[in-house]
């Protein structure tokens, strides 16, 4: 699955005026440790439950006392039910975070800053780094992902061109998605769409030596050169004819382009192990690691368990966070579910899927940036979006319509 990095603008001002206030009782009762109790613990992925249900299952075994309730909201109501949930005082006592909520949930003390200082150098820093906010960590990365192309080998054997390598650039694969297109078949050699910043713009961006957002979350780096030679990079390949029109992938998502045989080369996640096995082009196709532009880059990316600030049972809570984030709970994901955050526990993960390169995306990790973030995200995706989408559609020149969003996005962090 995709590990759900953007959220809309309106659901996420609203969260943010219904959460002013919301701090307060931090839910520090001095609850006894030894008491029966129930924990309510939100999760929004069907397919990553049953992992869930044997963690959990596991975590009472070593803590009789504490029995785990697992609460399962669909992504299309989670981020609405937590708001009215949180609205209420009566958050999840551990929930799933991600990243680009995170620093609204924290900044406005809906959940705990960790009571206790833990090692997060087991976990890829670019995680650790993305649950920090303001000197103090929050909750524990459960699992990661990284962004790779993934390529149809069909495609490239009917046009006799070399499989992606290690070490791979932009030449190389501009090259590549110009021999692989094929206008009489409606092929493309790839995709570059403006819905799926995760794996497209902001890797680019990254690649190229641009930045999103300064690292202290102040300024927008749209108007740096770099940036928008990152920006460039997708554009020209439409403009090329490599890629589909944003029309046309507007109508039908890359993704399933990709499916279908239209496109050869798709910039992906390690999250698409699930679609992609038990789809008939499982058999088709293989992952590599991005190209490289100036440097190498990747977005990394994960979700953290976090404890709600007005828990009643805020020990136990912990306890269970910090199982979640442990070896032995990242032993059991590895073989159900996404890729644990913990290093050194990933090669489950990769031996399920032996057909593929899987281990692209933990070599990856060496070189990855974290998802660009800040107290309201949404608002300038939301502008991301507004005017990025003149310069894919053609309306406006790509350095134009970025100086724009620059001056848009800096306007909305001065606001936060």
């Amino acid at each position: 699955m995709r590990r759900h990095t953007r959220i809309g603008t309106a659901v996420l001002s609203a969260v943010a005026l219904a959460l002013a206030g919301c701090s307060g009782d931090d839910g520090e009762g001095g609850s006894d440790p030894n008491e029966k109790v129930t924990l309510s613990y939100a999760v929004w992925d069907q397919t990553q439950k049953p992992a869930m249900e044997e963690l959990a299952k596991a975590f009472t075994a070593s803590h009789p006392n504490i029995t785990i309730d697992i609460q399962l909201t669909p992504w299309e109501g989670y981020w609405t039910k937590l708001k009215a949930a949180a609205t209420g005082g009566a958050a999840p006592d551990v929930f799933w975070m991600n990243g680009p909520n995170f620093q609204l949930y924290a900044s406005n003390g809906v959940i705990k800053a960790n009571p206790e200082q833990v090692d997060t150098s087991v976990y890829p820093k670019g995680l650790a780094d993305l649950y920090t906010f303001e000197g103090k960590s929050y909750g524990l990365p459960k699992d990661m992902d990284t962004v790779g192309v993934w390529y149809n080998k069909s495609l490239f054997d009917a046009k006799k061109v070399p499989y992606p390598k290690d070490g791979w650039t932009w030449a190389d694969f501009q090259d590549a998605a110009a021999k692989l297109t094929d206008p009489g078949k409606k092929i493309f050699g790839t995709a570059a769409p403006l819905s799926s910043f995760q794996e497209y713009q902001y890797n680019t961006i990254a690649q190229a030596g641009g930045f999103v957002i300064s690292p202290d979350g102040k300024k927008s780096g749209y108007d740096d050169p770099k940036t928008i030679a990152g920006l460039k990079f997708w554009t020209d390949l439409i403009a090329n004819k490599h890629s589909p029109d944003l029309k046309t992938m507007t109508d039908t998502a890359p993704l399933q382009l990709f499916e279908a045989g239209k496109i050869a080369m798709y910039w992906g996640g390690s999250w698409n192990v699930a679609e992609f096995g038990d789809k008939p082009i499982k058999d088709k196709i293989d992952v590599a690691p991005l190209p490289t532009g100036e440097k190498q880059a990747t977005i990394i990316h994960g979700v953290a368990n976090v404890v709600g600030a007005k828990t009643q049972h805020p020990d136990q809570a912990w306890e269970f966070v910090k199982y979640l984030g442990s070896k032995p709970a990242a032993d059991i994901l590895g073989k159900k579910g996404p890729i644990p955050a913990y290093n050194g526990t990933q090669s489950d993960w990769v031996k399920a899927h032996p057909e593929w390169k899987l281990q692209t995306f933990l070599d990856e990790v060496a070189y990855a940036v974290p998802y660009p973030v800040s107290k309201n995200t949404a608002a300038w995706n939301e502008a991301e979006l507004t005017h990025l989408t003149k310069a894919w559609n053609g309306e406006q020149p790509v350095d134009q319509a970025a100086a724009e969003l620059a001056k848009a996005m800096n306007d909305l962090l001065a606001k936060e």
